[in-house]
């Protein structure tokens, strides 16, 4: 059994508002020190499998569903569960 955590954000090329409005409203309640802020989604898998298909099985679900491969990057670690 495999725990997969996954980790989703825009890619360099694409502007990210949710990212922009945070980061007015942080420098606004006075924190001027932050330079920059990437929003994302986070996703937490359990799967029953081998940790060779549950690499491939979480990749087909990044690939499919999970991130917009035109827009968003994706990463993930597996974990023993």
């Amino acid at each position: 059994m495999y725990r997969a955590k996954v980790y989703v954000t825009y890619k360099d090329s694409i502007l990210d508002p949710q990212a922009e409005a945070i980061t007015t409203a942080l420098h606004q309640l006075d924190f001027p020190e932050l330079t920059q802020l990437t929003c994302g989604k986070y996703f937490e898998l359990v799967l029953d499998t081998t940790r060779e298909k549950a690499a491939l099985a979480v990749e087909q679900m990044c690939q499919k569903l999970l991130a917009n491969v035109n827009m968003e990057s994706y990463r993930y670690e597996l974990i023993a569960a």
